[in-house]
């Protein structure tokens, strides 16, 4: 395993961990003024969502004090500037996942929903008795029980990739499992427990010379990795924007022009439409097709926002500096004889979520525990419910790091749980 010293090294042409600095950055975010139980606050939960810097939450107030409309519908000029706000929030996503049409880019509540849309969708649609369905084990509920209800409805056999010992995917028979029956390939790019990144290119190609489509869930990915969607030639995309400093109740679908024009909408009402009569409807073009009803606007704009914030700091930046965390984290943690790890020990194969257990106290009792000293980290099956029981546990603690963490954060980490132990009485 590289240490956190020889991954800082790796400049690779891009600006060094050196140049990124998480204390300054941490600075542009209001929440990290309060403290908890008397302590200052150390967030290690970006997994599950992610902290707003100060620009966010001001394009929001924005929005709601002088420019609330509703958006495509008006044309006065309160109405004009929020559609212009939304729509520009849409080609910046598109510009951001590697320069697609914005009318691929689809706005949804969150990442769970862009893959029901798919599944429910282009699934019912094309999927039929005997075809194959293919995603992995360390799968989120996200993206396991639409597909899991979607075999349920047509008969098709949902076929898993298996996990190696290290967590890593085991593609030593991925051309048995994804055959010519198989009509879909769905999995994360970056798992939400194991840390695990994907080699969704190598899988995205079986999967096309095989005739299947490939949906990547990037709700862990697109806000810690540089993610190229265009290059990968992936079909489908869905992300949160929560998860990378965006508000909640936001999403994205992004999907081919060629199969979205192809699919008939899941939801209805206004906007969706071009033509409604008593006995027929036509649907919207791309991409407001999928947009039924009043959307999020606030919600995109301050996306937009979050999506300039991290374009400022660079996407490469952000994975170098992860990278170096991560390696520190792992090494920190490795030297409690008390923890077990779960997830690939090099750090480049992984993302900064780290789930782990100790030998002794449930990870409920440790995380009520750390919160007594303002740490902030989550604890459960992590909404993988079948992945926790294959490791062999009924639940994980997990640390989960972004462009706010630093050494010292994982340092209060790694004491709070020698702590933990006096406190339960372990030594």
């Amino acid at each position: 395993m590289k240490s956190h010293r020889q991954i800082l090294e790796m400049s690779g042409g891009v600006p060094t961990v050196t140049s990124f600095k998480p204390e300054r950055i941490k600075l542009d975010f209001p929440i990290f003024t309060r403290t908890v139980h008397g302590k200052p606050l150390i967030y290690l939960d970006s997994a599950a969502t992610t902290q707003k810097p100060q620009v966010v939450l001001d394009t929001i107030e924005k929005y709601y004090s002088y420019q609330n409309a509703n958006v495509h519908r008006g044309l006065h000029t309160l109405a004009e500037e929020a559609t212009a706000a939304y729509e520009a929030t849409r080609t910046k996503v598109a510009e951001f996942i590697g320069g697609v049409k914005p009318e691929e880019v689809i706005f949804t509540r969150n990442a769970t929903e862009a893959i029901n849309i798919v599944a429910q969708s282009w699934g019912e649609a094309n999927v039929r008795h005997g075809d194959r369905i293919v995603i992995t084990q360390m799968e989120h509920h996200a993206n396991l029980v639409p597909w899991l209800m979607l075999s349920r409805k047509t008969g098709a056999k949902l076929k898993y990739i298996k996990i190696t010992g290290d967590g890593l995917l085991d593609l030593s028979d991925i051309d048995e499992i994804i055959d010519s029956r198989t009509k879909i390939v769905a999995l994360t790019q970056m798992s939400n427990v194991l840390g695990t990144i994907n080699p969704v290119e190598e899988i995205i190609e079986i999967a096309h010379k095989k005739g299947a489509m490939v949906l990547i869930d990037g709700a862990q990915s697109v806000p810690h990795l540089p993610v190229d969607i265009k290059a990968l030639h992936a079909d489908f995309l869905a992300f949160s924007a929560h998860k990378m400093l965006g508000p909640t109740g936001i999403g994205i679908l992004y999907g081919k022009q060629e199969f979205l024009e192809k699919m008939e909408p899941v939801t209805y009402g206004g906007e969706m439409i071009s033509d409604v009569r008593f006995e027929s409807v036509r649907w919207n073009t791309l991409p407001w097709k999928f947009e039924a009803g009043t959307p999020h606007i606030a919600g995109a704009a301050a996306f937009g926002a979050a999506l300039q914030y991290l374009q400022n700091l660079g996407m490469d930046n952000i994975r170098r500096h992860e990278l170096e965390l991560t390696a520190y984290a792992l090494e920190r943690l490795a030297a409690l004889d008390f923890i077990k790890v779960f997830g690939p020990t090099d750090p480049e194969k992984r993302g900064g979520a780290i789930a782990f257990a100790d030998n002794d106290i449930h990870p409920h009792d440790l995380a009520t525990f750390l919160d007594t000293l303002g740490i902030a980290v989550r604890a459960g099956h992590h909404c993988a419910q079948p992945l926790t029981k294959l490791l062999g546990v009924s639940s994980t603690t997990r640390a989960s790091i972004y462009i706010y963490n630093t050494t010292d954060d994982i340092d209060h980490l790694a004491d709070g749980l020698n702590e933990a132990r006096k406190y339960f009485r372990y030594v």
